[in-house]
């Protein structure tokens, strides 16, 4: 237990920078309880529809835990700016109503992430290879889509089913407990970010991500092109090990969206009128 209040202490200070632009409730944070997660998780047991506030809940402990290892940058400007798209994007689709938080995590790996409840993160790493910011939207809408889909709650809740079911089965109504079920349930949501999800979790939040930024009047080629960007890079390169171990390969990737986007969504190519903006923002963080 102090190790998991440790990195979500470490999650709330590594966002003190500035509350307000990175777009985190802090005093929902500071209130978190374990316990009361515990109660929550444990309604995953018959692998029921978990409501809202569950799942806002569970995705805030992994997103603890994430936080912990990779805090945000510490560039306010790159911050509100991914937030404003992220929170466009999102206007395109029928979850808007959720409390999302988008965030630049200050790590040199290649790779996005998204948890339960509207949490969505890209690394440093991964940002620094796109070009504009279609490709930006493209990338962030993917991850929305997990989250609108909800296929890191429904991985969780498969694995209530086996590795953590005798311990549901057996829950006995005590704080110690509770403590304790809460610690492996935010366990096993953080561990799916290093075995992944289903391939076909992969390839629907592709599918539906480009959709959501052609919606936004971005290129919906944007994600593709990112892909391709994926697909150049030497896959010994160690700042790609995690996501080629976690995602199908760019080409497998860009093989399904081509039957999918093949003249389909070219009527969606409307670029909005920001190229400046990407450029502004990221480039001048670059330097």
């Amino acid at each position: 237990m102090k190790k998991t209040v440790s990195i979500i202490l470490s999650f709330i200070a590594s966002l003190m920078v500035s509350s307000q632009a990175y777009s985190f409730d802090l005093d929902s944070l500071k209130k978190l309880d374990l316990n009361k997660l515990g109660d929550i998780i444990k309604k995953t047991e018959d692998l029921k529809p978990v409501d809202e506030k569950a799942e806002v809940e569970i995705g805030r402990g992994v997103s603890a835990n994430l936080l912990g290892v990779a805090p945000l940058v510490k560039n306010e400007p790159l911050q509100q700016y991914v937030n404003k798209l992220g929170y466009w994007l999102v206007m395109q689709t029928d979850r808007a109503n959720l409390n999302w938080r988008f965030g630049v995590l200050e790590s040199n790996s290649v790779n996005a992430f998204a948890a339960p409840g509207g949490y969505v993160f890209i690394t440093k790493g991964l940002l620094l290879k796109m070009r504009n910011e279609a490709e930006l939207a493209g990338v962030m809408s993917h991850e929305i889509a997990h989250v609108l889909r909800k296929h890191h709650l429904a991985a969780i809740q498969k694995s209530a089913q086996t590795s953590l079911m005798s311990d549901l089965a057996g829950f006995a109504l005590n704080d110690a407990k509770h403590g304790e079920l809460a610690k492996k349930a935010i366990g096993t949501g953080t561990e799916l970010y290093s075995r992944g999800l289903d391939k076909d979790d992969e390839y629907e939040a592709d599918r539906m991500g480009v959709v959501i930024a052609a919606k936004a009047g971005y290129d919906p080629y944007g994600l593709p092109a990112v892909l391709q960007t994926l697909e150049a890079i030497n896959p010994q390169d160690s700042g790609l090990a995690l996501m080629t171990k976690t995602h199908p390969s760019p080409t497998a990737r860009l093989q399904k969206l081509d039957i999918l986007m093949s003249g389909h969504l070219d009527q969606y190519a409307t670029q909005p009128q920001v190229a400046d903006r990407f450029i502004q923002v990221v480039g001048s963080y670059a330097k």
